[in-house]
């Protein structure tokens, strides 16, 4: 599992030294962005930067981490919002490290280190994130420059029947009608993938359960949004 042939070795150079180093010194941390995004749906992609989740105490440590790498700020050359992130980057190759959502919604706790899947990256075992806490994260990315809704529907198409539902309930809080919306738009897209998901969550949310027999997905409907390929493999 990985993915091959899509970072260039001076790319995966910069992330191997700093997974190694932060091993070394015993600073906690687990992948997320694009890698963890591959890890659950097995589509990866090259964003060119590795996003490293740690808890908020450990920032600093993971920071130093990276300085000792020879990574230097980015907020010289692009400014960006310090409450959440810090972007280390060195000959163009970025790393991230993250200790509370965007949006300041959460900040990371132990589950998002600890409660992940193992996956193995250019010989490194690491961990990823867990999907409950990524599809947290990603689904509240509904921006004019971007959107993760396309994201958050491909890990629901991938690992939806085997998902902690209770727990991310539980993350939403006040805040289940996003699911709710994005679990009417994956039920439209992929009806037959939809009717895998617990009956219960679909009484929880007040929505009607999908009808048994429908397709795996519609692609006719899926080509209403994007005639590119949708989902990946599951």
């Amino acid at each position: 599992m990985g993915p091959s042939g899509e970072i260039p070795p001076e790319q995966w150079s910069v992330y191997s030294r700093v997974i190694q180093t932060a091993r070394r010194e015993g600073v906690p941390f687990a992948i997320g962005g694009a890698f963890a995004f591959g890890a659950y749906t097995g589509l990866w992609r090259n964003t060119k930067d590795l996003d490293l989740y740690v808890l908020p105490r450990d920032r600093d440590a993971m920071i130093g981490v990276l300085v000792r790498n020879g990574l230097s700020d980015y907020y010289s050359r692009l400014p960006y919002d310090r409450r959440w992130i810090y972007r280390g980057v060195a000959n163009g190759t970025i790393v991230d490290v993250i200790w509370s959502m965007a949006n300041q919604r959460a900040q990371v706790d132990e589950t998002w280190i600890a409660g992940g899947r193992e996956v193995t990256l250019n010989g490194e075992s690491v961990r990823a994130i867990p999907a409950e806490e990524l599809i947290w994260a990603k689904m509240y990315v509904l921006q004019r420059e971007r959107c993760d809704w396309p994201d958050v529907l491909n890990v629901i198409y991938a690992a939806g029947p085997g998902l902690n539902w209770a727990h991310l309930l539980d993350r939403l809080g006040e805040d289940w009608d996003v699911l709710k919306s994005l679990l009417v738009l994956f039920s439209w897209l992929a009806p037959g993938r939809a009717c895998a998901l617990p009956a219960w969550l679909w009484e929880r949310l007040e929505l009607k359960i999908p009808a048994p027999g429908a397709e795996d997905v519609d692609q006719r409907r899926v080509a209403l949004l994007d005639t590119r390929p949708w989902f990946g493999r599951r």
